[in-house]
């Protein structure tokens, strides 16, 4: 008999991203776009080679992709609540991730040009 063989010797690593207007399973999502970090960077992510660099930086802790806002940068205090999520398999594991933010505006400034959400 013969045995098992892994199809790669990289673990796999490959997600969805979305950004959705709303706080709940029923929003409404605006954008989304793939990624596969292992072997190589691809998807429909416009920099995948970023995204997945900066998604090893965070040992697969995704709240690390979220940093203390900008303090240059003034944003309202409406509720019009925006929805980020990760789901997939980062580096052989599944993964369901989501942040809710209170607007547009406080969302880009604790992404802060995160090369992940960037699309």
């Amino acid at each position: 008999m013969a045995e098992a063989q892994p199809a790669s010797l990289y673990a796999p690593s490959a997600l969805v991203f979305s950004v959705a207007k709303g706080d709940d399973a029923n929003s409404t999502v605006v954008r989304a776009t793939t990624l596969s970090c292992a072997p190589s960077a691809q998807g429909t992510h416009p920099d995948p080679e970023a995204a997945c660099e900066a998604l090893k930086s965070t040992d697969g802790t995704f709240d690390r992709l979220l940093a203390a806002p900008d303090p240059n940068r003034a944003c309202p205090m409406h509720y019009d609540p925006v929805t980020v999520t990760a789901d997939g398999v980062w580096q052989g594991s599944r993964v369901s991730w989501k942040h809710t933010f209170g607007n547009s505006c406080s969302m880009a400034a604790t992404l802060n040009g995160n090369a992940v959400f960037a699309f």
